[in-house]
């Protein structure tokens, strides 16, 4: 289930102006590395500059219960690694595939 989307944005303050306009509640994180909102149960994440990561576009996170499982199931299936697991704190591990026409997905398991 896609519960998240990360969206690359240039400019920090100005982005979360227009995303807490848009989603009418504060942000749930707010740091100078990200920003998250949470409405629904879908999470909503600004990262600057694309982090670490280089996103260029949004990038929807499927979460899943066993990430290094998934990442080896879908890499069978024909998706090639981009971003290999890693903890991004809180218990949170993330990767990041492409699909066979080069399409960013992600996959995020909270431990």
């Amino acid at each position: 289930m896609i519960k998240t989307v990360l969206h690359p944005v240039s400019d920090l303050p100005k982005a979360k102006e227009v995303y807490t306009a848009l989603l009418g509640v504060a942000p749930q994180t707010d740091s100078s590395y990200y920003v998250g909102y949470e409405v629904d149960g879908q999470q909503i994440g600004l990262v600057p500059a694309g982090g670490p990561q280089g996103m260029t576009s949004p990038v929807a996170y499927w979460h899943v219960p066993d990430i290094e499982a998934k990442l080896a199931e879908v890499t069978a299936a024909g998706a090639t690694v981009k971003e290999p697991v890693r903890d991004v704190g809180g218990g949170r591990l993330v990767a990041t595939i492409t699909d066979p026409d080069g399409n960013v997905l992600g996959l995020l398991q909270d431990r």
